[in-house]
């Protein structure tokens, strides 16, 4: 069995933001010669995540609106975490969102269903960050 490993590097301007990774990650797959196997991929920061939806405009805006609804930003003194921070709602984001994905590789390729991609949401910006791909298979 092989294996890849390979830290993917984000630094969003803004406070939160989605960033389509698939093409990263399909440049890993292409990196790590592996055929058949399993995907992993992993938001190494307890305010970030990696999920996987449609890459449609209205959904990310939709779950902008909704997360911010679960978990608002505002005020900062709802939430005990905040002494001397102003990012508990990030955790609780990270948290609804999800840590990682894990996707099959099939002949090479990410074994998607229709529509399927795999993003970074970021709920804490303003700072660099990193996304684990590792890679086993054959």
């Amino acid at each position: 069995m092989k294996s890849y490993r390979r830290e993917l590097w984000f630094e969003i301007p803004a406070r939160r933001g989605f960033v389509n990774i698939t093409p990263q990650v399909e440049e890993c797959l292409a990196a790590s010669g592996i055929r058949e196997g399993l995907v992993l991929v992993n938001a190494m920061h307890i305010t970030a995540s990696v999920f996987i939806n449609d890459d449609e405009r209205g959904l990310h805006h939709d779950y902008e609106v909704w997360l911010e609804r679960l978990a608002p930003h505002e005020p900062v003194s709802q939430y005990r975490h905040n002494v001397g921070e102003d990012n508990a709602d990030a955790h609780l984001k990270r948290q609804i969102m999800g840590r990682e994905v894990v996707v099959a590789v099939t002949g090479g390729k990410l074994d998607f269903g229709p529509w399927e991609q795999i993003f970074y949401g970021e709920f804490d910006g303003r700072r660099r960050k990193r996304v684990l791909v590792k890679i086993i298979g054959e």
